[in-house]
């Protein structure tokens, strides 16, 4: 009985431990060359595809991206490698 105790003990820190170390992180980048209607669209879908998104919000009117993603899963340096991709190079908003 004791076996089995400390067995769900260990696998209960494990999991509740990975989940502690995840966090939700939110960024703005600054994203260059768009200069149509569509082009907040085509960022969005790139962004969007990057394992770990969670959210993306894109304003033409301030050539920005807000992203909300799981920093265990993506960086900011996999998030500006797909705008720049797709043709939208971007950059941190500090």
């Amino acid at each position: 009985m004791n076996r089995v105790f400390a067995l769900g003990a260990i696998v209960g820190a494990l999991v509740l431990g990975g989940a502690a170390t995840a966090a939700e992180r939110t960024v703005r980048l600054a994203v260059d060359n768009m200069y149509c209607a569509a082009c907040p669209y085509i960022v969005k879908q790139s962004l969007s595809k990057v394992t770990g998104v969670e959210q993306v919000i894109v304003s033409f009117d301030t050539k920005t991206a807000t992203v909300v993603y799981d920093d265990q899963k993506a960086s900011v340096d996999d998030l500006t490698s797909a705008t720049k991709q797709a043709g939208y190079p971007s950059k941190l908003i500090p």
